[in-house]
């Protein structure tokens, strides 16, 4: 439909000090920040085109020091895709990145028994993704510009994203290097989950007509008045997708 736009909601994660404000205000507002100060939460949105479609990023900036850790689950839970960044040129950043993950799993999984976070998300239905499968995310080596200073190598970082079974890049938001792909690719496989779940979901609905058409074709002669050919009711209408619009129950 025209002018209709789908939300995606990103959550940056990492340690603190790693440049995931310097990287969400390069997407958001085309600016590098060279100075650093501290992050506790702060959201930004931007309308973009992805692969010639329109969609709105809502993109949460989030605070890397562990008092924070009560505050990261409800991040967690709210946020649909996410980036995890570490700096090439620290390789602590780096050692906690498994916890961030670990963190990721753990809120996402129980939250397949809560409600949702936020009514009216395309995901809130199904956990925020999680019936769609595990919740994309993407492994950022950020300050690539930073050579001379590099702790991590680039083998390292895509060998952790290989173990968690993520997506991975190098970037820096200084130069601007593949700052849209870090983000962009969550977007892209956010949105290949929720084709697969629309074709699933079709798939059923029409196994599910096909069961009824089959028990449509087993009745007498005496209701063939009653039943067309492909068991759906005599005038009946049809619904947007081919399913029937009124579906009731004939007692013999």
């Amino acid at each position: 439909m025209a002018g209709k736009m789908t939300l995606y909601k990103l959550v940056v994660l990492g340690d603190g000090g790693v440049g995931k404000t310097a990287l969400t205000i390069q997407l958001c507002l085309n600016h590098f920040v060279e100075t650093y100060d501290p992050t506790i939460e702060d959201s930004y949105r931007k309308q973009v085109q992805i692969d010639s479609q329109s969609c709105m990023l809502e993109v949460l900036d989030t605070a890397g020091q562990e008092e924070y850790i009560a505050l990261r689950d409800q991040w967690i839970r709210d946020g649909e895709g996410f980036v995890l960044v570490y700096s090439i040129s620290s390789r602590s950043s780096f050692a906690r990145i498994q916890k961030f993950h670990h963190q990721i799993q753990r809120v996402k999984e129980s939250s397949l028994s809560g409600s949702p976070t936020y009514p009216g998300s395309p995901l809130s239905a199904s956990s925020n993704g999680s019936a769609f499968g595990p919740a994309p995310v993407m492994l950022v080596g950020n300050k690539c510009d930073r050579v001379t200073e590099r702790e991590v190598s680039t083998q390292e970082g895509s060998a952790l994203a290989r173990e968690l079974g993520c997506d991975f890049v190098e970037a820096s938001a200084k130069n601007c290097v593949n700052v849209e792909k870090a983000f962009y690719d969550v977007v892209r496989q956010l949105r290949r989950q929720r084709q697969q779940s629309f074709g699933q979901g079709h798939k059923s609905s029409r196994a599910d007509k096909s069961d009824r058409k089959t028990r449509g074709d087993g009745y007498g002669n005496r209701d063939a008045a009653r039943y067309g050919r492909n068991g759906q009711r005599a005038g009946g209408s049809r619904g947007k997708h081919g399913s029937e619009k009124n579906t009731k129950c004939v007692i013999l």
